[in-house]
């Protein structure tokens, strides 16, 4: 669904790997087009570094989305351990008031003690008190024993859970190294190419080509299936023209999957926070039924993901230097529909 023609300077995913494969057998051969140029293949590889770029963002969403929850889990894992130990400590108190009552009671043999008491009966009474006490500090014991169990149980969940939040804090900062070390990359090609050029590919870089959008029909209903759809459509287009931000959520600025994630939750929806998750939130559908409020999922691995806004467009947080604006839906090849 959504395949379309490309062409090379504008090539994403599969396109520019093909794209940049032809260029390099045509200069092998000596036989570059003449269409082909130093600024197209900057171009190129600036769609490309936004591409990768775009993945390690909803690799370190995952990640921190991942991090958060963990953060959350060693809180109450470490709640619940605090409240075992002061449980634990009552208990000791408890038994050792067991224990010296027990002692001043008549803590010895009973066949001794009936030799030197000076009334038997009395002995006897304190006898079945001293039962009574024993059997209660016996099951007292017991429970002291579970609680222990349960308590150490707890802290050897507690700690893996912190060795994973520690495996999680490394993932996002190593996410985050690549994220920043691919724009950089970008901003360095884009501003190595001339003026004209580069407000040229802020323009058409991902849409505005007839080419692209031709072979995508243009789903009919422009009406939202939902209230809650026609809700989020209304906040995604109250964020048009605010920056893209890697990793953020809004509402001064979105990456591509924080803008479907805010708009959502504006309806009352809690969406997952990756374009991935954010592709099964709900029920998938061709595009040829696509309404506004869909959610519309890019490339295979779903690494993009817009809101089918109506009029064969999408609104979406595009890449870094490009505002949330609309689109034409099929300004990549598209993965999945989904209704949420």
């Amino acid at each position: 669904m959504g395949s379309h023609r490309r062409l090379a300077h504008f090539g994403y995913g599969r396109g520019a790997g093909v794209a940049a494969g032809l260029l390099s057998l045509a200069a092998a051969l000596g036989a570059v087009p003449a269409a082909a140029t130093p600024h197209d293949d900057a171009r190129a590889e600036v769609d490309r570094l936004y591409t990768q770029a775009e993945k390690a963002t909803e690799a370190y969403n995952a990640a921190d989305e991942r991090t958060d929850a963990l953060r959350r889990e060693v809180g109450t894992a470490q709640d619940r351990i605090a409240r075992q130990l002061e449980r634990i400590n009552t208990m000791r108190q408890a038994l050792g008031a067991l224990a010296g009552a027990q002692y001043r009671s008549g803590g010895i043999d009973p066949s001794v003690a009936l030799l030197f008491s000076d009334d038997p009966d009395d002995y006897l009474d304190r006898a079945m008190v001293l039962d009574r006490i024993g059997a209660h500090q016996a099951g007292e014991l017991r429970t002291f024993q579970e609680a222990m169990r349960d308590l150490a149980q707890d802290r050897a969940e507690a700690a893996r859970k912190l060795a994973e939040l520690d495996r999680s804090r490394r993932a996002v900062a190593a996410h985050k190294r690549t994220v920043e070390r691919k724009l950089a990359r970008a901003r360095r090609l884009l501003n190595s190419l001339p003026d004209g050029e580069r407000a040229a590919y802020g323009r058409t870089s991902r849409a505005g080509r007839a080419e692209v959008s031709a072979a995508v029909p243009v789903p009919g209903s422009t009406v939202p299936p939902s209230a809650r759809a026609a809700t989020a459509v209304a906040a995604a287009r109250s964020a048009l023209g605010r920056p893209y931000v890697w990793g953020a959520s809004g509402p001064a600025g979105f990456d591509c999957s924080g803008l479907m994630q805010w708009s959502y939750a504006r309806a009352g929806v809690s969406l997952p926070r990756t374009s991935q998750a954010q592709r099964y939130a709900g029920r998938q559908i061709p595009l040829s039924q696509a309404r506004p409020g869909d959610l519309v999922t890019y490339r295979e691995d779903a690494s993009h993901i817009g809101m089918y806004a109506g009029n064969g467009q999408v609104i979406h947080a595009p890449y870094p230097g490009a505002p949330v604006r609309y689109d034409p839906v099929g300004m990549m090849p598209i993965s999945s529909v989904t209704r949420v």
